[in-house]
């Protein structure tokens, strides 16, 4: 596919988020949507996408840092329930309570039992979630090694990228099959009925944008609202004054472009 059709499929598509938007705003529904995958699995590029041209009050993206030593003493999942969604609210986690059956895991940041209780306890918490009235959905976005292995040289090659790079992912890249034992124990205790794991094949970017897009919608029960008629008001001239020349001797960013 190439950019310009990509485009042309995805502003369709956000327009239709556009749509989601103003029937959360108004119905006072809540959604949870949740993102987990690989490093470099494009996890930021797919919420990027959805959330390109929709309002952030409304969509908020939440990527939480390492645990600071308060929260680390707190109910492990203390820090991501005080972020779900109020009404007329969509939050999108980019990386979410799951930590705890992926990297958490893999890097030994927590302890084995640590992980067990947690893979028992999960499908419980998204029960209350979906009986108190979230729209829940995940996503894992699955790459191959191969593909992971070309981004992860991309990064190192490109300066303006290798900021995204970091000891935990080249060390990730080294346990890879750790991680697909982890996802995979992650997917047989936390895929159920109620609560499913919808798996994202992610080695082209942008199919992976529109067929995940388009599986979202598809999800939610919204109905598109008729359109306001807006009418632009002129300029009130009861205190007009010659503003542009107010502004002579100003400093102004040098017009190089």
């Amino acid at each position: 596919m190439n950019k310009k059709d990509y485009r042309k499929k995805l502003s369709k598509l956000q327009a239709e988020l556009v749509a989601v938007q103003e029937w959360v705003r108004s119905s006072g529904r809540r959604i949870v949507i949740v993102f987990e995958g690989r490093d470099a699995a494009g996890k930021g590029g797919t919420i990027k996408a959805i959330t390109e041209r929709v309002s952030p009050r409304v969509f908020r993206v939440v990527a939480l840092p390492a645990p600071n030593d308060r929260e680390k003493t707190q109910m492990y999942y203390q820090r991501y329930i005080k972020e779900l969604p109020a009404a007329g609210e969509v939050v999108v986690f980019d990386r979410s309570w799951y930590n705890r059956a992926g990297v958490e895991a893999v890097m030994g940041f927590c302890t084995e039992s640590d992980t067990e209780r947690f893979l028992k306890s999960v499908p419980n918490l998204e029960r209350q979630m979906i009986e108190d009235g979230i729209i829940l959905l995940k996503y894992w976005l699955e790459v191959s090694s191969e593909e992971q292995e070309k981004r992860f040289k991309s990064r190192i090659k490109r300066a303006e990228k290798q900021w995204k790079l970091s000891g935990m992912d080249l060390e990730a890249r080294r346990r890879w099959y750790d991680y697909s034992r982890a996802r995979d124990r992650m997917l047989e205790a936390s895929d159920t009925d109620l609560s499913p794991w919808y798996i994202v094949s992610a080695d082209d970017k942008q199919a992976a944008h529109l067929n995940c897009i388009t599986h979202l919608l598809e999800q939610i029960p919204y109905e598109p609202l008729a359109t306001a008629i807006v009418t632009l008001p002129e300029p009130d001239q009861t205190n007009a004054y010659p503003d542009k020349k107010s502004l002579r001797g100003r400093r102004y960013v040098p017009e190089g472009f």
